[in-house]
C-alpha cells in the first residue's frame, strides 16, 4: 500500500516538475522571434541543467530510482535546448563566458564526479556523495529567489516575482517532500522541505503586496503632472485638473511697456488726425516721420 502511495505521488512530482521546468518556453519562444537573448540571465539554466544530471545520476544508481530518472531526464533534456538556445542567440561576451561555465560545471564538475563515483566508490558510499550533492544543489536551487522576495519587500510590489512560478515551486516542493516521507529517502526530503518553507514565504510576500502595484502607479502619475494640465504615461496623454495660480503679481509679472504712457497716447493722437499717406509715413518711425515732404513750387 505504501509502495502505491508513494509512487502516485511521484507521478504527481513528475507532473507538476515537468511544468516547473517547462515554464521558459515562452521566454525562449520570444527569444527565438527577436534573435536575442536581451537582458536575460543564463545562470539559473545551467545551474539546473547541473542539478537535474546529478539526479538522473543518482536515480540511475537508486534501485527504486525511476521516477526520479524519468523527471530529471525531462528536465536535462530542456534545459540543455534552453542553454543551445542561449549560446545560440547570445552575443560575443556572453556566449565565451557562458562556455566557460559550462564547460567548467555541467562538463567538467559531472564528468568528473561521475567518473569518480562509479569507478571509486561502492554502494551507499555513492549514493551518500551524489545524494549529497543534489541536495545541495537543490537547495541552492530553491533559494535562488531569494533576491526577488527582497526586491518584492524593498519595492513593497510583486511584479518581478511572478505568482505562477512561485505556486508551482512551492507546490512541487510540497509534493517531493511528500514523496519522500513516503520512500524514506534523506537527501530528497531535506532540500524540498526547505524549499517548501521557502515557496510559502513567497505567496505569503505575494499576498501582502499583490494590490500595491496599481497604488504605486498611481502615485507616481501624480508626480509627473504638467503646467499644462496634461500627464504622459508611456504612450498615452492623461488630461488632469490644474489649478490656477491666483498669485500672480502683475508689476512682476506682465512685461513692462515699451516707452511712457503720455508718450503713446501723443503717438495715438497724431496717427489718428494725419491723412493717410502722412499716417503711414508717420507710423515708419519718429525720426522720419518729423520730416514731411514738402511740395516744390
Amino acid at each position: 500500500m505504501a509502495a502505491d502511495s508513494s509512487f502516485l505521488v511521484g507521478i504527481l512530482g513528475n507532473v507538476i516538475s515537468i511544468l516547473v521546468f517547462a515554464s521558459p518556453i515562452s521566454t525562449f519562444w520570444r527569444v527565438m522571434k527577436k534573435k536575442s537573448t536581451e537582458k536575460y540571465t543564463w545562470l539559473p539554466y545551467v545551474t539546473t541543467l547541473l542539478t537535474t544530471s546529478m539526479w538522473t545520476y543518482y536515480g540511475l544508481l537508486k534501485t527504486d530510482g525511476l521516477l526520479l530518472v524519468t523527471v530529471n531526464g525531462a528536465g536535462t533534456v530542456l534545459q540543455a535546448i534552453y542553454v543551445m538556445l542561449f549560446l545560440l542567440y547570445s552575443n560575443k561576451d556572453t556566449r565565451l563566458s557562458m562556455m566557460k561555465v559550462v564547460a567548467l560545471l555541467n562538463v567538467g564538475l559531472y564528468g568528473a564526479v561521475v567518473f569518480v563515483t562509479y569507478f571509486a566508490l561502492r554502494g551507499q558510499t555513492r549514493l551518500l556523495v551524489i545524494g549529497s550533492m543534489g541536495a545541495a544543489l537543490t537547495v541552492g536551487m530553491y533559494a535562488a529567489p531569494l533576491a526577488a522576495m527582497k526586491l518584492v519587500v524593498q519595492l513593497k510590489s510583486v511584479e518581478y516575482m511572478p505568482f505562477s512560478l512561485s505556486f508551482f515551486l512551492f507546490l512541487n516542493a510540497g509534493v517531493w517532500s511528500a514523496y519522500s516521507s513516503l520512500v524514506k529517502d534523506f537527501f530528497i526530503g531535506v532540500p524540498n522541505g526547505i524549499g517548501f518553507l521557502l515557496g510559502t514565504a513567497q505567496l505569503v510576500l505575494y499576498a501582502m503586496y499583490r494590490g500595491e502595484k496599481q497604488t504605486k502607479e498611481e502615485d507616481d502619475v501624480g508626480k509627473h503632472a504638467t503646467a499644462d494640465g496634461v500627464v504622459v504615461v508611456g504612450d498615452v496623454e492623461m488630461a488632469v485638473t490644474v489649478k490656477p495660480n491666483n498669485n500672480l503679481k502683475k508689476g512682476k509679472s506682465l512685461p513692462k511697456p515699451s516707452m511712457p504712457r503720455e508718450q503713446r497716447l501723443t503717438k495715438i493722437v497724431k496717427s489718428l488726425s494725419l491723412p493717410p499717406y502722412e499716417n503711414s509715413n508717420w507710423n515708419t518711425g519718429d525720426s522720419q516721420s518729423k520730416q514731411r515732404p514738402t511740395s516744390q513750387m
